[in-house]
Parts: C-alpha cells; sequence; structure tokens
C-alpha cells in the first residue's frame, strides 16, 4: 500500500490518475447524484487533499493559526479579485435594465444587425470590450444585454450568450493588457505591437468559428432560459423616456476606459502623479465604483427615481450572487488542491521532454498545464518559464516568437472544466446545468484552442 501511495503522489501518471479520479467523482456528484455543486466541489477537494498527500494543516491549518490553510487560501485566491467586482457589475448592470438602457443598446445593434444577427452583435461586442477588460469584468458588466436580448428573441439563452463569451476569452487570452499573453510577451522578449498583429491574426479566425458557427448552432439546440432573479424589470416609467446611447455607452464605457487607462499608464508613464491617479482610477474596482456612482445619477436620480428606489434596486440586484460567489471560490480551492498535490508540475515537466517541435510543445505544454489546474494565466506564466531559457537564445524572430506566444495562450483556454473558476461564472450568469456548460462552453473554449493554435502554427511556417 505504501509503494501504492508513493507512485499516486510523486509520478506522473499517479497524479494524473488522482486528478482524474477526483474530477469523475466531482462530476458524479453534482450531475448524477445532484449534490449543490458548492459543497460538491468542496468535499471533493478536500478528499483529493487528503488522498494525494497533503497534511492536515497544510490543508486546514491549526487551531490557532489557519490563514496559510489551503482551504482559505484557494477560497480567497479568487474571492479577493472576483467579489468586489461581482457586487458591482451586478448593480450597474441592474441600473441599465431598470433605466430601459439595456434595451436602447440592443436595439441599436438589433437595428445594425438585424434580429436574427443579434448573437453576432454580442459576439462583437464581446471582442471589441473585452480588449481593455478582463474576462470576468465582461462578463459581469455585459450579461443584463444577453438577458435582454434572450428575453427579447424569445430563444435560449445560451444563443446569446456563447458569442459574448467567445469574444471575451480570445482577448483575455491572446491580446495585451490582459496579464498572460503580456507575461509571456516579456519572458520571451517579443514587442507588444507584435503580440497584437498575431493576437488578431489568429483569435479573429478563431473567435468567429468557436463563438458564431459553434456558438450559434449548439445555442439553439441547448435550451437555458434567463434567471429571474438576476434581471430587474424596466420600469413602467422608463418605456418612451429612455436613456440617450451616448448616456449608455458612457455607463458601460468609462470603467474600461479607467482599466485601459491604468494598465498603459503603468506601462507607459513614469513613476509620478500621473501615473498614480491612473493607477488608483484604473483598478477594476475602483472604476467599477466610479461607474455605478455616475450610473446612479445619470439614470437614476437625474431621472426622478429616489434614492430609496436605487436603494432597493441595488439590495434585489446583490441578493442572488451569494451562490455564485460560493461555487466559484469552491471551484478556485479544487484547483488549488490539484496544485498543491503536485499535478501542474508533473504534466508539465512530463510533456517538456517529450521532444516535440518548438511551437507544438509550447501549445502541449500549456493544453495539460490548464486541464491541470484551471487557470489560463497560470498554464501561460507557467508554460512561458520552462520554454523561456531555450527560446531567448535561439535566434526566433519577434514574429515567430509572438506566434509561439499565441500558441501557448491557445493551449492555455483549452477544455475549461470543473476545476476553472470560469467555468461556474458562467454556469451560474447564464443558467446552464453542469451537464449543460460543458457541451456548450467547454466545447466552445476547445475550439477557440484548437484553431487558434491551428492558425498560429500555418502562420508560424511562413514568417
Amino acid at each position: 500500500m505504501d509503494a501504492f501511495f508513493t507512485w499516486l503522489h510523486h509520478d506522473t501518471a499517479g497524479l494524473l490518475l488522482l486528478a482524474a479520479a477526483g474530477i469523475a467523482l466531482l462530476l458524479f456528484l453534482i450531475i448524477k447524484v445532484k449534490v449543490e455543486p458548492f459543497i460538491a466541489l468542496v468535499g471533493t477537494g478536500v478528499v483529493v487533499a487528503l488522498v494525494g498527500g497533503v497534511s492536515i494543516e497544510q490543508l486546514v491549518g491549526t487551531p490557532t493559526k489557519s490563514s496559510d490553510a489551503l482551504i482559505e487560501k484557494g477560497f480567497a485566491s479568487i474571492l479577493g479579485h472576483i467579489t468586489l467586482i461581482i457586487g458591482l457589475g451586478t448593480v450597474l448592470g441592474a441600473i441599465l435594465e431598470r433605466s430601459g438602457g439595456a434595451k436602447v443598446l440592443l436595439d441599436r445593434l438589433v437595428r445594425i444587425f438585424g434580429e436574427k444577427g443579434t448573437p453576432l452583435a454580442m459576439g462583437i461586442t464581446g471582442f471589441v470590450l473585452g480588449i481593455p477588460v478582463f474576462f470576468d469584468i465582461g462578463i459581469f458588466v455585459l450579461a443584463p444585454l444577453v438577458y435582454v436580448a434572450a428575453r427579447r428573441g424569445g430563444r435560449s439563452l445560451a444563443l446569446y450568450a456563447l458569442p459574448l463569451l467567445a469574444g471575451l476569452s480570445v482577448t483575455h487570452a491572446f491580446l495585451p493588457p490582459h496579464p498572460g499573453p503580456v507575461a509571456a510577451a516579456g519572458l520571451f522578449g517579443v514587442e507588444l505591437g507584435w503580440l497584437i498583429i498575431m493576437g488578431l491574426a489568429c483569435g479573429i479566425p478563431a473567435w468567429f468559428v468557436s463563438g458564431i458557427l459553434w456558438g450559434t448552432w449548439i445555442g439553439k439546440r441547448v435550451h437555458t432560459t434567463v434567471p429571474e432573479d438576476m434581471v430587474a424589470d424596466e420600469s413602467d416609467a422608463a418605456v418612451g423616456r429612455e436613456p440617450g446611447l451616448g448616456t449608455v455607452l458612457l455607463a458601460i464605457g468609462l470603467p474600461m476606459v479607467l482599466i485601459l487607462g491604468g494598465t498603459f499608464g503603468n506601462v507607459f508613464l513614469p513613476p509620478g502623479l500621473g501615473r498614480d491617479i491612473l493607477i488608483f482610477f484604473g483598478n477594476p474596482a475602483i472604476a467599477l465604483t466610479v461607474a455605478v456612482l455616475l450610473a446612479m445619477w445619470l439614470l437614476g436620480t437625474r431621472r426622478g427615481m429616489a434614492a430609496s428606489d436605487l436603494a432597493t434596486l441595488s439590495s434585489n440586484a446583490l441578493r442572488p450572487i451569494g451562490m455564485i460567489i460560493l461555487v466559484v471560490g469552491a471551484g478556485a480551492f479544487f484547483g488549488a488542491v490539484l496544485a498543491a498535490t503536485g499535478v501542474g508540475a508533473a504534466v508539465a515537466k512530463s510533456l517538456a521532454t517529450a521532444g516535440l517541435p518548438v511551437i507544438l510543445s509550447a501549445y502541449v505544454i500549456s493544453c495539460g498545464l490548464r486541464i491541470a489546474q484551471g487557470s489560463a494565466t497560470v498554464a501561460i506564466v507557467t508554460t512561458g518559464g520552462i520554454l523561456a531559457p531555450t527560446l531567448t537564445s535561439a535566434g526566433y524572430s519577434q514574429p515567430e516568437l509572438a506566434l509561439i506566444v499565441i500558441a501557448i495562450s491557445s493551449g492555455s483556454i483549452i477544455a475549461s472544466h470543473v476545476n476553472d473558476g470560469g467555468f461556474w461564472i458562467i454556469s451560474k450568469y447564464f443558467n446552464m446545468s453542469v451537464k449543460d456548460t460543458l457541451k456548450t462552453w467547454t466545447v466552445l473554449e476547445t475550439v477557440l484552442s484548437v484553431v487558434g493554435f491551428a492558425v498560429a502554427s500555418l502562420l508560424f511556417l511562413v514568417v
């Protein structure tokens, strides 16, 4: 028995078996036994940690100190980032809904693309607005538009959500100023200009195939409805006196402009007051706070909404997000457990010695890390760290290095599943069961990954 556990804890095959068994148990509990995902994630994470050799103290701490325990750090690793953002984004979305602002923007998009082209409009919106903002922020801010489109179109929520999600995902993985591609570019010495060019060249076809072609096909076949407790009904008073399009775009675009300003201010400005101001207002929580306060005035108070109405609206909007936060935190804990057992490191080491062509090796290592531990950014940065010593001394050109970064980025988004916090955000926000999320979102990410890598490989042959 000791020999078996030694193999399970230290051999790559044993670690992969442990990860596969844990994921299988989790899916069984959620899909077959119908255990609440939050409870299933925590319970399975604890079992995998104990079987995988994580000590009791490392897992839960001691009676006098638990702040460094895996069960607390796993939750805190993502909740510290998303809790404020989810709350503020939800309130902003509720104000847009109640004022009729979301309807105004949707009307304009439908007028441009037609009723049948609304999914395409959603995809373009996700791609454009996903450039300056993080993936999860884009979901929280733009989800109300998807809800309105689905209600008005009377069709599956997935049909409108998947193109938007594809746009947000491809920009998060392929383009600056997002942390993964920027970090990999720094490790390889790639100019951001080349990364933007190659990111767009590979990302646009990948977005179109995964989000528009696949997303609309599967969206018509997986029926999901708008969650009633996530949408604030438009006020009767707003009908006929909706806000102007410019006001709506300001409310939605302001946090994105502020975040983009903070990112580029940090990169291009010298230390000083101007840089500090941009970084402060470019923090996602601060940017969304400013946007919420402005929206409360522009779309609420200035249009006759009483302070008590705004308070009630905010309270009602925040009520349903508690379970979302718990599930996302539990998903992060499960991913942290898999990382603590050594699954990710074993996969990376094994694949790095496989003797594959460099661009294929970059993709496969990134895929393995993504599937093993769930985070796209971690997969990109870790793969970059593994390959950087070889690539920086091999004489590759800037376009070639940029394409290798895109290959890594493509691998980092493959097969989003139960150890990815984004999987649970999408499942809860777009009212999909775990089975439906696997059928739609997981496959979409895989198509996006494969097409992105295929285009990068073709371009690598000719640059």
